[in-house]
């Protein structure tokens, strides 16, 4: 009963945490939104389509509405299909996505501070150990910076990979390795960045307890490791295959030029937006940069823990410093001896652009080790009287220097109506206007949000991928209502044009929406709320 209330105390203190360093978005989830950034529009997009698709056609998960008539596009990005299951019964039930993905971004801050919690607690035997160090996991500069992305949210599942991984090297058992696998495929099909992170953890955490898997009498722990790699990459390979293919055909490996863009440098490591110390140093390293200072309390406390002679002995420590240097190191990207060889050999490797996101792992290990140094800590002052309120002082020095509240938002007022006659069409090919391509592409996310109504087939498109052919497809609209631009809408069979009449004569002038109603093949269906809805008539 004791060890179940300090789970609930834990928990509860994880839900008032995740609230508060999300403030206001617990207030008003249905109205609030990060839907100014892009990439949060693509991601309740890709939350609602693959709840969509799941139950009705699961092997078209990755034949996405968007970029039509182009295939696989939902691999231009991450598919979030973890996420997308657990909103799923509130999305069948016709809850806003705009709701869904707010939702889904609190409860991954809350899970993954959970989770870690249970983890070093587990390690330590220190339940104040486990609390500091889920805090340190979840409200950090980094993943407080990132509210367009739902995926980096949700890490939940990296404590239970590690768990297994423990258990495996340490006791050789099936159970053990299928927890492993499981924590791993799970992690991974939240996000593909968070893949190739975990797919090296796991590598340089094995290799530096070499006495754990290698020799006579070990046999059994080299059995179980391979059968959960076997497991994942079987699990994980009707997801990946998708990647492959966009990759052979399109080229979606990053240059080595985008890798540098994205990378750390050493000052990222002084950023934070956390307000404490944005407001008295960090601004000057904030703007353009990676916030990945983990703070002075976390810092001092790793101190304390590697100033102990049986914490630096213990083998989980030891990989969680190795795996962690590795994305310290890794976080400056081609900088890095021998980065460049392995984004160039290494599929994993090459597709990923914002190399600064290994700091994560990093982050990942001074939260790991700040625990054990709590639990050191708590050997020597538990039986104290002061130490309920040593372990609250901690706590709230964690807190401050990370709390970046209150947030700021954008209002979201629903998806226009007009949309709804989409909805009610039996077969829609829908092409937006202005069409946004080349560097003005993450204009269409809001596209991506309406298509949330009716989920099909869109011409338009954002990701973090733009193909050559979607590229083209711009050049060759970009004088619509051309007759050309109406043959090429024609040739790849759309049926509906939407016209958005503010942007639409911004970018083309006071009188191209008459342009627009001047072309005969075109019948105007509706005009609702500076928006126009067009009928293309077939041939």
């Amino acid at each position: 009963m004791a060890l179940r209330n300090r789970k609930l105390a834990a928990l509860a203190l994880f839900v008032a945490l995740t609230v508060l360093h999300t403030w206001p978005l617990a207030s008003d989830p249905a109205h609030l939104s990060r839907l100014d950034n892009d990439d949060a529009s693509l991601n309740t997009w890709a939350i609602a389509w693959v709840a969509h698709v799941l139950p009705r056609a699961p092997l078209n998960l990755f034949e996405a509405p968007t970029f039509y008539p182009e295939r696989h596009t939902l691999a231009y990005s991450e598919h979030m299909v973890v996420q997308a299951v657990m909103g799923a019964p509130l999305l069948w039930s016709n809850v806003s996505p705009v709701i869904v993905h707010n939702l889904l971004f609190m409860l991954g801050m809350l899970l993954s501070s959970w989770a870690m919690c249970l983890l070093v607690t587990t390690w330590t035997g220190s339940w104040p150990a486990g609390v500091v160090a889920g805090m340190l996991y979840t409200f950090n500069a980094l993943l407080l910076a990132r509210f367009a992305h739902l995926q980096a949210q949700h890490t939940e599942f990296l404590p239970l990979m590690l768990y297994g991984l423990d258990r495996v090297l340490d006791r050789g058992r099936l159970r053990d390795a299928m927890i492993l696998a499981a924590g791993f495929v799970l992690q991974s099909l939240c996000s593909n960045y968070l893949m190739v992170f975990c797919t090296f953890t796991l590598m340089v955490a094995i290799l530096v307890r070499p006495a754990d898997w290698l020799g006579a009498g070990r046999g059994r722990v080299r059995l179980n490791l391979a059968l959960a790699g076997a497991v994942s990459v079987v699990a994980l390979a009707p997801f990946g295959l998708p990647y492959y293919l966009i990759n052979r055909e399109l080229g979606l490996t990053r240059s080595l030029a985008d890798v540098a863009r994205y990378s750390a440098g050493w000052t990222d490591y002084l950023a934070t937006g956390g307000r404490l110390h944005y407001a008295l140093w960090s601004h000057r390293y904030f703007e353009n940069h990676t916030p990945l200072f983990p703070g002075i309390t976390a810092l001092a406390l790793v101190v304390v823990a590697l100033q102990s002679v049986r914490t630096r002995r213990d083998p989980r420590v030891r990989m969680t410093i190795a795996f962690g240097l590795l994305g310290f190191a890794f976080s400056f990207g081609a900088a890095t001896p021998g980065y460049e060889w392995l984004h160039t050999h290494v599929p994993l490797l090459g597709a990923l652009r914002a190399a600064a996101r290994w700091g994560w792992l990093a982050l990942t290990a001074v939260a790991i080790l700040a625990g054990y140094a709590v639990a050191r800590l708590e050997e020597r002052w538990g039986r104290a009287a002061a130490w309920p309120a040593i372990v609250v002082i901690l706590g709230t020095l964690v807190t401050v220097e990370a709390a970046r509240t209150p947030v700021e938002f954008t209002r979201f007022e629903g998806i226009p109506p007009i949309y709804d006659r989409l909805a009610a069409e039996p077969r829609v090919v829908l092409a937006e206007f202005p069409f946004y391509w080349g560097p003005s592409f993450n204009r269409n996310g809001p596209y991506m949000v309406y298509n949330t109504r009716y989920l099909q087939p869109l011409v338009n498109g954002y990701s973090s991928f733009q193909s050559r052919a979607y590229e083209a497809r711009g050049q060759r609209l970009q004088d619509f209502p051309a007759p050309a631009a109406v043959d090429e809408l024609r040739t790849i069979g759309v049926t509906h044009v939407m016209v958005h009449v503010d942007g639409f004569t911004h970018d083309f002038g006071p009188d191209a929406v008459g342009k627009v109603d001047a072309v005969h093949d075109l019948e105007l269906v509706a005009d609702e709320d500076g928006i126009r809805l067009y009928r293309l008539r077939q041939p």
